[in-house]
């Protein structure tokens, strides 16, 4: 088959399950955040955060009312694992796309969350995101969820490598490969035509010659068991959860919402528009993620 007519199916690919269509009135909401203040001083609190808390770095997230959804199909595992056309789209994409992940700078969100963690109020922090801007914003204690796009791993050896290295190796071997593009996505790849992935050199790992995937979870691709142990033991041992920046509509994240609703753990919802953990929450403010984070610290300084 070539590479075009790859190229074709690809396009026609089945949309992911990525949206969930709320029912009934919306819940409460409130811009308040006395309550949150009051259970966060406290003390013993796991986050949970999600694409939202890093829209003001510049990161789109998926469903807001400008997200990715809208114009824009994630790549899935079994697409990824399928054909070397759809690793040789990706990793074009992604080459070019990586770079403005790798450039963004943490947010007054991302600082309130570690001013929160210096001040012993946090267990932990589980992210959705695959930014990696919590740990540059120096907040210790974060769980990767759906992985890192700062590294690489290989699906038949396992090795991971940095991918600065992976960066290097695909540059020396597209010396021409100039492109660029407006349109970043949240999983750090980006809008190009098909002359350009189709022009673009794909390598394989550097140990064994297998195929290399970014060091994270695809849409369709299962979150690794232990992690997602990690995950409960951190909201099993919270106090109460607070969810920044998240609609919860996939369940790798809901889960845990419903995990410490099932505890009688209160959780705290900070987010813009409905999510599908609200049945769950004790608390819904819906507002902005940097200003109200700003405005919590200072209420608990």
């Amino acid at each position: 088959m070539g590479a075009h007519e790859t190229a074709g199916m690809s396009r026609q690919r089945t949309r992911p399950t990525l949206t969930w269509t709320p029912t009934g009135a919306p819940l409460p909401r409130t811009t308040s955040l006395d309550e949150v203040v009051d259970v966060v001083a406290r003390g013993n609190v796991a986050i949970l955060s999600g694409a939202g808390l890093s829209t003001e770095s510049g990161i789109p997230d998926y469903r807001g009312e400008a997200g990715s959804l809208r114009k824009h199909v994630p790549m899935t595992y079994s697409e990824f694992t399928s054909t070397p056309y759809a690793r040789q789209r990706y990793w074009a994409r992604s080459h070019v796309g990586w770079h403005t992940i790798a450039a963004a700078a943490p947010n007054s969100g991302h600082l309130a969350v570690t001013a929160l963690h210096a001040a012993g109020l946090l267990t932990g922090v589980i992210t959705q995101n695959v930014d990696g801007l919590h740990q540059a914003a120096g907040t210790p204690d974060v769980i990767d969820l759906h992985g890192n796009l700062d590294r690489v791993i290989c699906l038949q050896c396992r090795q991971q490598t940095p991918r600065t290295q992976l960066d290097e190796r695909l540059r020396a071997a597209n010396p021409d490969f100039v492109a660029t593009s407006d349109v970043i996505n949240p999983d750090g790849d980006v809008e190009l035509a098909e002359a350009a992935t189709l022009a673009f050199t794909v390598v394989g790992c550097h140990s064994c010659g297998g195929v290399l995937k970014p060091d994270v979870v695809f849409f369709g691709e299962n979150v690794p068991a232990e992690r997602v142990r990690d995950c409960n033991d951190l909201v099993d041992s919270a106090a109460a959860v607070l969810v920044l920046g998240s609609s919860l509509t996939v369940m790798s994240g809901l889960r845990f919402v419903r995990r410490a609703a099932g505890n009688g753990t209160p959780v705290l919802i900070v987010t813009l528009g409905e999510t599908r953990g609200d049945p769950h929450a004790t608390v819904r403010v819906d507002r902005p993620l940097g200003p109200a984070l700003t405005e919590l610290v200072a209420r608990l300084s």
